[in-house]
């Protein structure tokens, strides 16, 4: 969608970090002609920044710390993995004029993290591995003593509002009544309603994307189906979403359970080919929904209980195209960055160092990634 190229180009300069955050192909094209490698393969995120970590719901209704993006996932090298959240971490810290020492203290404490949670998960047994999760209450409770009542109090809030962050929340935020119906409310080019794209042409639009939003829930385990089928669609828009997502497609659905104070927010965002995929190999699943989907499943200790994928073999421009689906929002929440002290930014580099070894440790040889980083 070439009206969207100003829109990612204008997010990326904002900043060095910014553009990093939308340049994993040119870092993957880096790690693969300039770096060696272990020979040890795992799941990748594939684009492990900083960002990329944050909080969200589990279907325990806990809120747990992990990775959440993962449109670039595959197997290969788990150092490139670590590379990327190292040098996330030293483009931030220096985005934020901490002090030479300080930007290195705070690299070397992420990767030292990974380092010893690796060898700790070399120690476990497999199922111990695939249980363990980084829990936001009891981690607070473990540093929070490491923090300056300013810094606690400003984490707390930011933990109380992403907990309000959830499909009513986005719900009020994105729609209005509409002859007396819910509707997204446009805002173009960042949400434009489905009505809007074609005109008159955008019922029978509609109709397709909803029978497409059926097929998805094949995808899905047969208890979350069932669930899923007792909300009714009620509108569809198109959303501009990211930093390097931008230009891809991205819709977002509104359904509908017993009624309209009973809302649930999809979103349905486009899957291409990881920018590993031209360095290692392709995908072993033809749909890159799919792969996606499968690679988050494998990485995160819990994944959205409404997570799948579909493709649209002939979209609003006739091509076909591969779509996974997630909750809109489910108390998803991010790190405030730049609002980081030295000292915050290095305690969030080792939650973000341990959560990258636990998803490593569940897909490769921990004992031999363990054996290569040594002491």
């Amino acid at each position: 969608m070439p009206e969207l190229v100003p829109i990612r180009y204008g997010r990326m300069l904002v900043s060095p970090f910014a553009f990093y955050r939308g340049a994993a192909l040119i870092m993957a094209d880096d790690l693969a002609s300039a770096t060696p490698r272990s020979g040890l393969t795992v799941q990748c995120c594939g684009d492990a920044h900083l960002s990329n970590f944050g909080v969200f719901a589990s279907p325990e209704r806990r809120l747990v710390f992990d990775i959440n993006d993962f449109d670039e996932t595959l197997p290969g090298p788990w150092e490139w993995d670590v590379k990327r959240l190292a040098a996330s971490i030293a483009i931030a810290a220096q985005d934020r004029d901490f002090s030479p020492a300080d930007c290195e203290r705070i690299v070397l404490e992420t990767v030292r993290e990974y380092r010893a949670a690796m060898i700790r998960f070399a120690g476990m047994n497999n199922l111990d591995v695939w249980y363990a999760h980084l829990d936001v209450d009891d981690t607070m409770a473990l540093i929070g003593e490491q923090l300056t009542p300013k810094m606690r109090k400003r984490t707390s809030k930011a933990l109380a509002k992403a907990r309000t962050r959830d499909s009513m929340s986005a719900f009020s935020k994105l729609t209005r009544i509409v002859d007396g119906k819910p509707r997204f409310v446009a805002d173009p080019p960042l949400i434009v309603p489905i009505a809007d794209l074609q005109g008159h042409g955008g019922e029978q639009s509609f109709e397709g994307l909803g029978e497409r939003l059926a097929a998805y829930r094949a995808s899905l385990p047969y208890e979350r189906r069932t669930l899923l089928e007792q909300f009714r669609l009620s509108d569809f828009a198109r959303k501009v979403v990211g930093v390097g997502s931008v230009g891809t497609r991205a819709w977002i659905a509104l359904l509908f359970g017993a009624d309209q104070r009973d809302p649930l927010l999809l979103q349905m965002k486009e899957a291409e080919r990881s920018v590993f995929e031209q360095f290692l190999t392709r995908s072993r699943f033809a749909n890159s929904g799919r792969r996606v989907v499968a690679g988050q499943r494998l990485m995160q200790a819990s994944s959205d209980i409404f997570l799948g994928w579909l493709r649209i073999d002939s979209g609003l421009d006739g091509h076909s195209r591969d779509f996974y689906v997630r909750q809109l929002k489910d108390w998803k929440g991010s790190a405030e960055i730049e609002q980081m002290t030295p000292k915050a930014m290095a305690a969030y580099g080792r939650m973000c160092g341990w959560t990258l070894a636990r998803a490593h440790a569940r897909s490769g040889d921990r004992v031999a990634i363990a054996a290569y980083l040594g002491r």
